[in-house]
């Protein structure tokens, strides 16, 4: 690994930590639309809503391993 990748600095919530809670939760909502303009299937907006939640979670736990701004918190 190169020394520029290691001290790499992201601005704007361009780290890799935010990119991927942000598709996680872009996906949950996605789940929790069409559960809701489909019938409303109540169990599909649960689980989109709980994928939303799990983008939360996807975001915090990379940002503790490091991936967000090339050191640990």
């Amino acid at each position: 690994m190169s020394a520029d990748r290691a001290t790499r600095q992201y601005k704007h919530g361009g780290t890799p930590a935010n990119w991927a809670g942000s598709i996680v939760a872009l996906i949950g909502f996605i789940i929790a639309a069409v559960g809701a303009m489909a019938g409303p299937s109540w169990i599909t907006c649960i689980v989109g809503a709980a994928v939303v939640v799990l983008g939360g979670v996807v975001t915090l736990v990379m940002r503790a391993m490091a991936h967000d701004h090339g050191e640990a918190r």
